[in-house]
C-alpha cells in the first residue's frame, strides 16, 4: 500500500446527514425516498492520466510525489480508491428545455468523497464518465475523450477569467473504447474512453429539491436543505441552530445573488453554456457541466452551440439572464413547502430581473472603460453598440480588446482613425459597407464624449478594459485542435492551452496565435460552431 491511499481525511457530510437507496445493485430503476445510491465506478483496463491540474492539486493537498504515485491514476479513473472515499451517485429530477423529465440523478457521475484540504475546506471529488449508475437511464454512464478535454479545459478557463467553476484536478484515458452517434445522425463510430475527476464544495443543483417536491417528499426535501444550508452556507445560520422559514428565505436570496453574478460573467466573456436544464444549475451559483457549451465568435445574440437546441434557440447567448429566473422560479416553487408563503419568493424572483439588468449595465460599463453606469443614455449606448456588432459579423472578444487601444483624442468621423484597429475584428472587411463605417463612426464619437464625462486618466480606463475583456478564451476550434491531437496520441496542445488559459488577460505575445479569429476553416466543422450531447 502506498502512503497517498491513507494520506487524506474525507468527511462525508452528504451521506452521513441524508437517507441512502437501499437497494445495492447497479440497475436503473426510479429511487423513492432517498437522496443517492451507492455505486462503485467500473474497473477499466488502463488508466492513464494524461493532463493535472497542478495548482488545483496543490490545493487539494496533492504533492508531486502523490501526482507521480503509482495509486493516482487508478483512483481517478475509478479503479481504487483512497481510505475514506465513499462512492454514490445523487438522485434529482429536472426540467429540460422547459419540459418536466421527472428523475434524471447523475447518470454517468460518481462522487468518490469529500475530501479535507490542508486549509479545513470541504472539496468533493467527482468521477465523470466512470460507468453505469442507477440514474443512468439509457445510457452507458461512460464519456469519450473529446467531452472530456472539452470540460477539463473549460473549467480551468473559466477559473482564470475569474467566473465561478466547478474544477477539474485531472483527465484520464481509460484504455476503452466507447460507442457514440455524435452528431445523432446514425453514423456511431468508438472513441476513446475517458474519465474526468471535477472537483467543487457541491455538486448539488436546483434539480435535488425539485425531484422531492414533485414527489411530495417533504421530509427528504427539509433534509436536503437544511444540508445545503449547513454546509456550503453556514454564515445563515451563525446565531442559531434552528433553521426557519427566514433563513430558508435568506437562502433562496443569495442563490439569487450567485446566479447573477454567474450568469453576468457568462455574458461578459461570450460564453453561451448550451443547456441550462434545472438539473444543470449549481446551487451555491457555480459554472457546472460542460457539454455543449460555446464561445461567441461573431457576435450574435442568438447563438447557440447545442444541435438541441438549433431550431428553438432556447439556450442562445441573450436569454441566459431570463433561462436563469425561469430555473429560479422552478426552485422557488420546489422549496415554497419550507415557507409556505408565496409573497416573498416571489419579491426575490422580481429582484432577480432587476438586480441582473443593474449588474450587467455595470458589467458593460466595465467592459466600455466607464468609471460606472451612470444613467440611461449609457444603455441606449451599450444597446446601439451590441446592435452595430450584430450587422456585421464581429468577433466580439477581439473587438473590446481592440478597442482599448483606440487613440480616443483622434476624430473618429475619420475611419481612418479606428478602422486599422478594430479592422480585425471584422471576419468579412467587404461587409463593411460606407453605412456601417460612418454608423460606427457616429457611436465612436458618442463613446468618446461619454469618456469625456468621467475625467479619468487614460492608463487606468485601459488597465480596467484589459482586466474586463479577455484577450484568451476557449474558442472552439482551440478546443477541438486539442482533441485532434489527443486522438492521435499527442497531448502537448491541451498542455499548452492549460498555459494560455491560464493567464486569459494578459498579452502573452508568445501565444499571440491562440487570440486569433475562428479561421475559415472552422466555420463548419464539426466541433467547432455547433455540438451535440453526445459524449
Amino acid at each position: 500500500m502506498t502512503a497517498l491511499k491513507s494520506k487524506f481525511t474525507f468527511e462525508n457530510r452528504f451521506i452521513d446527514n441524508l437517507p441512502a437507496d437501499p437497494e445495492p445493485a447497479k440497475f436503473v430503476r426510479q429511487v423513492h425516498g432517498a437522496a443517492y445510491s451507492f455505486v462503485m465506478p467500473i474497473h477499466v483496463s488502463n488508466p492513464q492520466v494524461i493532463a493535472t491540474d497542478n495548482d488545483l492539486a496543490n490545493e487539494l493537498g496533492f504533492s508531486e510525489a502523490d501526482l507521480s504515485d503509482e495509486l493516482f491514476p487508478q483512483v481517478m479513473a475509478g479503479n481504487d480508491l483512497l481510505d475514506g472515499m465513499a462512492p454514490y451517485a445523487m438522485n434529482y429530477g429536472g426540467h429540460q428545455f422547459g419540459n418536466w423529465a421527472g428523475q434524471l440523478g447523475d447518470g454517468r457521475a460518481i462522487n468518490l468523497g469529500e475530501l479535507v484540504t490542508p486549509t479545513g475546506e470541504h472539496k468533493i471529488l467527482q468521477l465523470k464518465g466512470a460507468g453505469l449508475t442507477p440514474y443512468s437511464r439509457r445510457g452507458d454512464g461512460l464519456a469519450v475523450l473529446r467531452s472530456s478535454v472539452r470540460e477539463f479545459l473549460c473549467s480551468q478557463a473559466m477559473e482564470h477569467l475569474g467566473i465561478a467553476t466547478t474544477k477539474a484536478l485531472s483527465l484520464s484515458l481509460t484504455g476503452e473504447e466507447v460507442m457514440r452517434d455524435i452528431m445523432y445522425d446514425g453514423n456511431a463510430a468508438l472513441e476513446p474512453g475517458a474519465v474526468v475527476c471535477r472537483v467543487s464544495s457541491s455538486f448539488t443543483r436546483f434539480g435535488n429539491f425539485q425531484l422531492p417536491a414533485f414527489r411530495q417528499d417533504i421530509e427528504l426535501l427539509r433534509a436536503l436543505a437544511n444540508h445545503t444550508i449547513e454546509a456550503d452556507f453556514p454564515h445563515l445560520v451563525v446565531d442559531s441552530d434552528v433553521i426557519d422559514k427566514g433563513v430558508y428565505l435568506a437562502w433562496f436570496n443569495e442563490v439569487c445573488q450567485r446566479t447573477v453574478k454567474l450568469i453576468v460573467g457568462w455574458q461578459r466573456v461570450g460564453f453561451v453554456h448550451g443547456v441550462m436544464n434545472t438539473d444543470n444549475m449549481s446551487i451555491i451559483g457555480e459554472t457546472i457541466d460542460y457539454g455543449p457549451y460555446g464561445w461567441i465568435d461573431d457576435f450574435d445574440v442568438n447563438f447557440t452551440p447545442n444541435t438541441t437546441d438549433r431550431q428553438y434557440k432556447r439556450y442562445r447567448f441573450g436569454t441566459q439572464g431570463e433561462i436563469a429566473q425561469w430555473n429560479l422560479f422552478q426552485l422557488a416553487n420546489s422549496i415554497y413547502p419550507l415557507v409556505e408563503e408565496a409573497e416573498p419568493l416571489e419579491a426575490m424572483l422580481n429582484e432577480f430581473a432587476d438586480d441582473f439588468q443593474l449588474a450587467w449595465r455595470e458589467m458593460m460599463a466595465q467592459k466600455l472603460g466607464f468609471e460606472r453606469y451612470q444613467n440611461a443614455d449609457d444603455l441606449t449606448l451599450f444597446e446601439s453598440l451590441e446592435a452595430l456588432l450584430s450587422l456585421v459579423e464581429t468577433d466580439m472578444t477581439i473587438f473590446y480588446r481592440q478597442l482599448a487601444k483606440l487613440d480616443v483624442t483622434q476624430d473618429f468621423m475619420q475611419s481612418n482613425h479606428w478602422l486599422p484597429v478594430l479592422e480585425n475584428a471584422y471576419y468579412q472587411t467587404e461587409q463593411l459597407s460606407d453605412t456601417y463605417v460612418e454608423q460606427m463612426s457616429q457611436w465612436l464619437c458618442k463613446y468618446q464624449q461619454r469618456l469625456v464625462l468621467d475625467s479619468r486618466d487614460s492608463k487606468a480606463r485601459i488597465a480596467q478594459m484589459n482586466a474586463t475583456n479577455p484577450k484568451y478564451v476557449l474558442r472552439n476550434y482551440l478546443s477541438q485542435q486539442a482533441i485532434d491531437k489527443a486522438e492521435q496520441g499527442d497531448y502537448s496542445e491541451i498542455h499548452r492551452l492549460q498555459q494560455v488559459l491560464k493567464h486569459p488577460y494578459d498579452e502573452q505575445p508568445e501565444f499571440e496565435q491562440y487570440a486569433q479569429k475562428r479561421p475559415d476553416w472552422a466555420r463548419e466543422k464539426v466541433g467547432c460552431s455547433m455540438l451535440s450531447c453526445s459524449s
